[in-house]
């Protein structure tokens, strides 16, 4: 079935994998959203280190990240999000702080971010 048919109703079109290889970051962006979740989920459970409300984050994430993979233009908006304002929160606590790992993480953010505004991965949502 191509792109141009109509879909019967009941059926969900799933990017074929010529569509998922032509965009590699895709998987690559997904794959950091899931570490992210799962480091804030047990930064939550082994006490303290973050608070409980930053489990929506993480819900937030992973229902980013499997979205993304799907090449849904929902899951593209919000990872665009995460990804943004993680870059200017890193690079805020890099500015404030001083600390390297913060500059890392905002820069790779921020390459992040560049990819996901392409035209090319634009143009293969739906």
């Amino acid at each position: 079935m191509t792109d141009l048919e109509p879909q019967p109703t009941g059926q969900v079109s799933r990017p074929s994998r010529r569509e998922l290889l032509a965009i590699p970051g895709i998987a690559a962006i997904s794959l950091y959203l899931l570490v992210l979740a799962a480091v804030i989920i047990l930064g939550v459970v082994s006490g303290g280190h973050y608070p409980p409300l930053f489990l929506i984050l993480s819900a937030a994430f992973i229902s980013a990240s499997f979205g993304l993979l799907l090449l849904l233009r929902w899951a593209w908006a919000l990872a665009l999000s995460a990804v943004f304002l993680l870059a200017a929160y890193n690079l805020w606590i890099f500015s404030v702080m001083h600390q390297f790992p913060a500059l890392v993480q905002g820069l790779l953010n921020l390459v992040f971010f560049l990819y996901l505004i392409r035209i090319q991965v634009r143009s293969h949502l739906r």
